[in-house]
This record gives C-alpha cells, structure tokens and sequence, in this order.
C-alpha cells in the first residue's frame, strides 16, 4: 500500500509550458528538462502569435476596410504635420507684421477729433464739423436698440468672441471661395474699430494680419462696452458724417439720442454700403435694408414681432442738408475762421453764427434756379452769393452751384476781375475831390498813355453828368475821372471801404481789372447802405464750449466812418439810377429804394451784381471756373435778375425803408462852371476813424497822364505834392 501511495504521488499532475499535462515524472527529470522545454514552448508562442498577427494584417490589407484604415492614417499623419507647419508658419508671419507696427507701448485708442457745432442765428443747427465728427455719445445716452440693430446685422457673436470669431471668418472665407472674389468680409466690430483707428483703409494681407492683432489688443484692454461705444462714435455712415449722432443730425435732423427703433435700422443698414444705403441718396434702398436689420433684431430676440412690423411701416423722411447743402459752404468757412479765434481745438464747441435761415434758403433757391433756367442758354455754369447786414454780419453765403459736386467756396476763396462793378469807387472819389454828380464830362474816345478804354457796343453819348456815366456804366468817363484823381487814390478808396485784395494801381483799374473776391466787394458796398461806416464782414458772433464756457463774442463796430455822409447821399442817388434808367434795370424792385451796380469782365467771362438797400446788402456772381467764356451774359441779365429774385424774398415782410442821402440832382445847366470844378478843387478833406489811410493826392498830380492841364496851385505845392 505504500508503494502503491509513493506511486500515486509520483503520478502527480504537472502543467508545463507547452500547455499538456504531464504525471509520474520524477523531480530530477523535471529540473533537467524544464529550461529546454520552456524556452521552445515561449519560442512557439511567439511564432504562433505573429502567425495570427500576419493573418489579420492581410485580412485588413485585402477588405476595404482595411484600405480605408490605411487612408485615415495616412490623412491623420498628414493633416498633423501641416498643422505642425501652418502654425508655424502663421506665427512667423504674425511676428514679422506685428513688428510694423509700433511698439505695444505705444498703443492707445487715439483722442477723438473735437467737435464744432455750427448754428444759424436762431440757434437751429446747420451741420456739425470737426474732423467730420458728431457729438462723442455713452451708450447710455443712446436708445437699446440702436446698440442692438448694429450688433444684429455686423456682428450677432459680438459679446462672445475675444474680437476675432472664427465661425463668421470661415463662413466668410467659404463665401468668397464660392464666388471667386471678395463678397464676405467676416470682421467683427473690434476689427473694424482697430482699422479705424489704427490702420490705413487698404486691402492687404499685412493690414489684414495686424488688424487682428490689434483686435485682440483691444478686447484685452477695453471691456466689451467701451469697444461698442467706440465703434459707434467713429463708424462712418456715409454723407460725411462719423459716427451715429453725426449721422442721425445729417440724415434725420436730430441727436442720435432721439432718433426711433426704424431710423435705428437705418442707420444700422447704412454700415455695409453707406454710398449705396445712405437715406438721402437711395431712400428705397436705405429701407429695404432696414427691414433686413429689423429681420435679425426679431430672429436674435432683440425685438418683438409686433414692434418689428411697426417699425417696418413707419414713415421714415430724411431730412436734406440746409438749403439744399448750401450751409456746408459756410461750415467749410467756419471751420477755417475758427483757428485765429481760439486757436488749436482741445474740446468740444458751439459757434453761433449769423446765418439767418430764410435768408439762406432764399440765396440757394435763386441761384440754383437761374442756372437751371439759363444756364445753359448763356453757357455758365456756376455762381455765388452773398449777403450782409447794414453792420457787416454774414446772413446768407452760397459757395457754388451745388457742395455735393464742388466745395471750392467761390464766394470767399475765389479772385475776380469785378469789371464795371468796381466803378463806384471811382466815382466816389471823384466826389471827394470836390465833383457832384451833375459834373460833365465827354464821352468820346480817348488815350491814356496808349490805352484806349472803349464803352460797351463802341456807343459814345458826348456830355454826360457824372450821374449818367456811372447809370450807364461808360468806360471812357471812368477812366478819365481815374486819371483826374490817380489810380493810387482809386485804389486807396477802395481799401479803405474793405477791399483787401492786392490791386494794380494802373488806369485800367477804373475799369475793374484788379481782382476781387465776393464778399469783400459786397462788404466794401455796405457804406453805402449804412451811411458811411466802414465793416468788417463777419459769420461768427460766439464761440462757447459745450458746457457753456465763453470762449469769444463779437464786440465793436467796425472802422467806424469811411465815406463823409454828404457823400453818402451823392453815391446813393446815382447808383439809385442804375436801376431806374441804367444797366441795372433788371434788378429793380418794387416799393423798396434799391442802388447797385452791374460788372462784367473780358470776353463776358464774369458777371456781377452788388446791390443794397437800407437794410440788406446782397452781391452775386456768374461765371465759369475754367474763366471760359459765357454766352453774352453781363450784369444787367443773370445777376440783375437773381438779385431781384433774391431780395424779393428776403425783405419780403420787413418794413420798407429810405436809403441814407436823401440827396436829389439838380439840373446841370444851372450849376455854373460845373465842366471846370476839377480843376480848381482842393483835396478831399481826411476822414476819421481810419488809421493808417492814404491821403489823397492833388488833382495837379494826375499831368502824368496827358489828359488834364496843370492846375493852378503855388511852388512848393506843385514840387512838394502837397
């Protein structure tokens, strides 16, 4: 029984590692044969692994799943190098644009322009200006929605991107892919402020790549509202104006603050075209868009359906510039008078100025309708006016035919020959020599030193009074009374009445070949009107900051007297017959005494009007900029005619009033020696208030010219001048 049991025990089973089962080994055999055994068995497990392994490989390598195993290996590897290497590459390309830009240090949101509110007399606002800028507003001076509607339309992920969102950029680069150019932008809001305000407005990769620099810039350095706010401030809407107040004043005629959910949209629509969406260009347009941008308000919740379909509805009427953008004219003359007022602008101001608005409105009409009538028959193609108060002050300035087209100020900016429109200059200082209107002179032909100055169609009238010379604008009595007292003394008149422009003191200025411009003309004929006192024309009667600070206001009269009043009375009543019998008769208006002169220069290339009453002063010019040639027009047609049709409307409703003079003509057979005053008379006597005036020089002075003998005056007079 025990070997039987030692038997058994020997019989024990054993598990190798080939996986059989083995009994009744003895243990010296196992020692001895384990490690040879054991290592071929590990051997043919691995052999028999890498069977099973190869076995799948090409069972993956023959199926199509296997193929396509192999292509999203070969894509992954592919797709994570060039990801690796447009990483890299990007970042170079960030690193060296951001190194043209300047230093971080460097970067801030710059200073907004300062804003000048410009106002008519009244206090009604004609535009604002200021680097084109309206008032700077928070967002809690604005109405939500009109916030909501820009978000709505150019940037609905505004409040989550970090200024760059890559959903809208990759829809935009899909979008234009598709179309083959650019019709998709994909900027957010802060991109765009960044362009704005740092960058030049120019399609290239490198302004592209620093405006996203600098948008991330300013989300990291601005909050959310700040960026808005900014944005809002400098987005240009089109029609000039920068930012939504400037905006909503240019389109609509009120603050931003004011404006309604439908004008909100528009103004909201008007940021993808404002060429194309402007209301005051393409009002059908303009709402079309705006009811796209009433859509998305509702879609992102921003608005009701109720409150969308009313707006959509309501009746949105731009308003159009001041006198049909006349008021832009004296904004631009404003803006350039403002400097030598308060010097460099640091804030925000009010300029209330002296523009009357009927007036205005009154001075665009006339001469945009003349030269819509005749404009074309006379071959002229713009205009200026001007008009002013017996003290100076600018009430209505029209620059040109139309500021959309041309903003050259042709009433202030522009130099022309006034032609016979400068004769009353001559005339009175004939008179302060010692002549009366009732003196005669020869019409005829003359020579001055080899000129020969002609009247208008070669007609020559024999004796004339000085009266009828200067009604029927003769040419050879102007230039004679100019060699009688010298161009010299002409031309100091002339100055010391507000011509400021240089003028060449030659006989042929009695014929008004020094050039002038409008308003200093109109200007120098006010005297006239208000008895003899000189002005200084001037638009600008206060300038305030927008808390209410004075900064200046207009005081003094001016150069006091510059015409002797018993003169007054003389010019008032032979210009008065420029209306009545002379080349002025178109001008004439009825119930008012009126005076004024007409002026044309060679080849009918200029044509003028500057005429007056007790209370209004008003001068006009037609002409061409080129200086080409008009169609026989002259002062006594186009100007005469829309002086007429100006004044008319202007002092419609004022109380009628006589001129200043009251002086009347006396019949010039009884005057006694009144052909030889000129040569008997002394110097005009000097007139006060004027520092710094030329005086006059003696009659006897004026032999130069060969056209008058030697008066009769003492030795050291005649070697002296005096």
């Amino acid at each position: 029984m025990a070997r039987k049991a030692r038997g058994s025990g020997n019989k024990k089973r054993n598990k190798t590692s080939s996986g059989r089962l083995e009994f009744g080994l003895a243990a010296s055999d196992r020692t001895v044969a384990a490690p040879r055994r054991g290592r071929a068995a590990a051997k043919n497990a691995r052999s028999r692994k890498a069977s099973r392994g190869r076995a799948r490989r090409q069972a993956r390598r023959g199926g199509p799943i296997g193929a396509l195993g192999r292509l999203v290996r070969r894509v992954v590897r592919t797709v994570s190098l060039a990801s690796v290497l447009a990483i890299i590459g990007g970042g170079v390309l960030i690193g060296y644009y951001a190194t043209e830009l300047p230093p971080v240090a460097q970067w801030e949101v710059p200073a907004r322009a300062t804003t000048v509110k410009i106002l008519a007399d009244n206090g009604q606002l004609i535009t604002t200006r200021g680097e084109k800028n309206g008032e700077a507003l928070t967002l809690e001076e604005l109405p939500d929605y009109l916030p909501q509607a820009v978000i709505a339309i150019e940037d609905r992920r505004y409040y989550w991107h970090f200024g760059i969102d890559p959903i809208g950029l990759t829809r935009a680069l899909i979008a234009n892919w598709r179309a083959g150019g650019i019709v998709q932008g994909g900027s957010t809001l802060t991109q765009q402020l960044a362009k704005n305000l740092f960058l030049k407005p120019e399609r290239t990769i490198e302004r592209k790549v620093q405006e996203l620099i600098l948008a991330v810039w300013l989300e990291a350095s601005l909050s959310k509202r700040r960026i808005l706010e900014l944005y809002l401030n400098r987005v240009y809407l089109g029609g000039g104006a920068y930012g939504v107040d400037a905006a909503a004043l240019r389109y609509f005629g009120k603050s931003a603050r004011d404006i309604s959910l439908a004008e909100a949209a528009i103004l909201a629509g008007a940021l993808k075209a404002p060429s194309r969406y402007a209301p005051t260009k393409n009002r059908l347009a303009a709402e079309t868009r705006a009811s796209v941008v009433l859509a998305a308000m509702h879609t992102q919740g921003y608005i009701g359906s109720r409150e969308a379909s009313m707006a959509m509805s309501a009746a949105v009427k731009p308003v159009g510039d001041i006198a049909g953008g006349s008021g832009r004219y004296i904004a631009d003359w404003v803006i350039d008078l403002l400097p030598g007022f308060v010097g460099n602008l640091d804030h925000d101001v009010i300029v209330d100025t002296t523009i009357d608005l009927k007036l205005q409105s009154a001075a665009a009409d006339a001469i945009a309708g003349t030269l819509t009538e005749a404009g074309g028959t006379r071959q002229v193609s713009q205009g200026a006016l001007v008009a002013m108060d017996p003290r100076g002050a600018v009430k209505a300035l029209v620059g040109g035919r139309d500021y959309a087209k041309s903003q050259f100020n042709r009433a202030v900016d522009a130099r022309r020959q006034p032609g016979s429109a400068f004769k009353p200059f001559v005339y009175l200082t004939a008179l302060e020599y010692g002549l009366i209107p009732e003196t005669v002179r020869i019409d005829q032909p003359i020579s001055i030193k080899g000129w020969r100055p002609k009247n208008y169609k070669d007609e020559y009238r024999g004796p004339v009074t000085l009266q009828t010379a200067l009604a029927l604008s003769l040419n050879t009595i102007s230039a004679q009374l100019t060699a009688e007292v010298g161009p010299a003394n002409v031309a100091a008149t002339a100055r010391r009445l507000g011509i400021r422009s240089p003028m060449v003191k030659t006989p042929s200025i009695a014929l008004g070949t020094s050039e002038v411009s409008l308003l200093d003309l109109t200007g120098a004929y006010v005297p006239f009107a208000n008895g003899g006192h000189g002005v200084i024309p001037h638009v600008i009667k206060r300038i305030s900051t927008v808390d209410g600070d004075l900064l200046y206001e207009r005081t003094g009269s001016g150069p006091g007297r510059v015409i002797n009043q018993s003169h007054v009375g003389m010019i008032n009543a032979m210009l008065s017959e420029t209306l009545k019998i002379g080349t002025g008769r178109n001008a004439a208006i009825g119930g008012w005494p009126a005076a004024g002169k007409t002026g044309t220069s060679q080849n009918f290339r200029d044509a003028w009007f500057i005429g007056y009453t007790a209370e209004l002063a008003a001068g006009i010019w037609f002409g061409n900029d080129d200086g080409a040639p008009t169609k026989k027009m002259t002062g006594g047609n186009l100007p005469a005619t829309t002086w007429r049709r100006f004044m008319t409307n202007a002092l419609d409703g004022v109380a009628v009033a006589e001129l200043p003079g009251n002086y009347r003509f006396r019949d010039p057979s009884s005057i006694a020696g009144i052909v030889g005053i000129p040569h008997d008379i002394a110097p005009p006597a000097p007139i006060g208030g004027i520092a710094g005036i030329q005086e006059p020089i003696p009659p006897g002075a004026i032999g130069e010219y060969g056209s008058q003998r030697e008066s009769r005056r003492g030795f050291f007079r005649r070697l002296f001048g005096g």
